[in-house]
C-alpha cells in the first residue's frame, strides 16, 4: 500500500509539473490552446505563436522549473544536513554572496550577456568557501558552527547589498530590486540549470540510504555504517551548488526550499529515496505556476516571482506549523 501511494504521489507530481509547463506556455497576452502550443513547439510553420512559445515562454518556463527544483532539492538536503526543519537553501549565506556578485556587476555595468550570471555564481562560490573555511575553525566541524557561520556571513552580505543599493543610480535601482526579489524574466539559457538539477538529483539519490540514516542522528548513522563526515561534506557542497545555480538563474526566491519539503513530507513521509525526486518535481511545478501568475496577474506589468512565493509560502508554513507540531522532528 505504501509503495502504491508513493507511486501515485510521484505520478501526480509529474502530471502537475507537465501541466504547469503547459500553462506557462499557453498563458499570456497571446493566449494559446493546448493544440496551438503543441504546433508551436513541434510544427514547421513559422508564425507568431511559434516565435512567442519557443523564444520567449519556453526558456522562461524551463528556467523557473529548474530554479524551483533546485531550491526544493537544496532545502530538503539542508534540513537533513542541519537536522533543522527551518533550514532553507539561503541559511548559509550562499544567496547573499550571489546577490553581492550580481549587484556589483550591475553597478560596474558588466551585467550584459552572461556577465551577471558569472558574477552571481562567483559570489555564491566565494560565500560557500568562506562559510566552510570559517566553520572548520581548528579542524572540528559541527552543524551549529556551520549554521552560525552562515548566519554571520549572510548578515555581512546583506550589509554589502544595502550599501550597493544606497550607492546605485536611479536607473539601475529597479533592476537590482527585481533581481533581489526573484525575477524569471531575466533568466538566460535554461539548459545549464536543468543539467545541474538532473546531476544534483542523481548524486543525492546515490546517497539516499545514508541520508535516511543521518536524518535519525549522526551517532546512529555512524553506528549503522555511514561515513558521517564524508556525507556531511557532500551534502554541504551539493546543497550549496544547487542554491548557487538557482540564485544565479532567477535571483533570490524565498520559501520554495523551506515549504515544499514539508508539504511533500506530509504526503510521502521522510524516506529520502522518495522525498528527493518528489520535492524536485513539486518545487519546479510550484515556481513555474508562480512565475506564470507573476507575469499575468496584472499584465502587462510583471511582478517579481519571489513576492508571490513569499505571499503563498508564509500562510502555508504557518498552517503547517499549527497543524503539525511534530514537524520539528522531521
Amino acid at each position: 500500500m505504501k509503495r502504491t501511494r508513493a507511486f501515485l504521489v510521484l505520478a501526480l507530481l509529474a502530471v502537475a509539473a507537465a501541466v504547469s509547463l503547459l500553462l506557462a506556455l499557453a498563458t499570456g497576452s497571446l493566449a494559446l490552446a493546448p493544440g496551438e502550443v503543441w504546433a508551436a513547439l513541434f510544427g514547421a510553420d513559422e508564425n507568431m505563436a511559434r516565435e512567442v512559445v519557443r523564444n520567449l515562454r519556453l526558456p522562461r518556463a524551463l528556467s523557473a522549473f529548474a530554479c524551483g527544483g533546485l531550491l526544493a532539492l537544496a532545502g530538503a538536503l539542508m534540513q537533513v544536513l542541519l537536522r533543522n526543519p527551518l533550514a532553507d537553501p539561503y541559511v548559509l549565506g550562499i544567496s547573499g554572496g550571489a546577490a553581492v556578485g550580481a549587484l556589483a556587476a550591475m553597478l560596474l555595468g558588466i551585467g550584459a550577456n552572461f556577465g551577471l550570471e558569472i558574477a552571481a555564481f562567483i559570489g555564491a562560490l566565494a560565500a560557500m568557501w568562506l562559510v566552510f573555511g570559517l566553520s572548520r575553525g581548528d579542524g572540528s566541524w559541527t552543524q551549529t558552527r556551520l549554521l552560525l557561520t552562515g548566519v554571520i556571513v549572510s548578515a555581512g552580505c546583506g550589509a554589502a547589498v544595502a550599501l550597493m543599493l544606497s550607492l546605485a543610480p536611479d536607473h539601475q535601482l529597479r533592476g537590482m530590486l527585481f533581481w533581489l526579489m526573484g525575477d524569471a524574466s531575466q533568466a538566460g539559457e535554461p539548459l545549464p540549470a536543468l543539467f545541474i538539477l538532473a546531476a544534483g538529483l542523481l548524486v543525492a539519490m546515490f546517497f539516499a540510504r545514508e541520508l535516511n540514516l543521518l536524518a535519525r542522528g549522526p551517532l546512529l548513522a555512524a553506528t549503522l555504517g555511514a561515513n558521517v563526515a564524508r556525507l556531511r561534506l557532500v551534502l554541504y557542497f551539493l546543497a550549496s551548488m544547487l542554491t548557487a545555480a538557482a540564485v544565479t538563474s532567477v535571483g533570490s526566491v524565498g520559501f520554495v526550499g523551506l515549504v515544499v519539503p514539508h508539504l511533500v513530507r506530509l504526503a510521502l513521509g521522510n524516506d529520502q529515496r522518495l522525498l528527493l525526486p518528489a520535492v524536485t518535481l513539486a518545487g519546479g511545478a510550484l515556481l513555474t505556476l508562480a512565475d506564470t501568475l507573476a507575469r499575468s496577474v496584472i499584465a502587462p506589468q510583471q511582478l517579481p516571482v519571489g513576492v508571490l512565493t513569499a505571499l503563498l509560502g508564509v500562510p502555508v508554513f504557518l498552517f503547517l506549523l499549527a497543524r503539525a507540531p511534530r514537524m520539528e522532528q522531521a
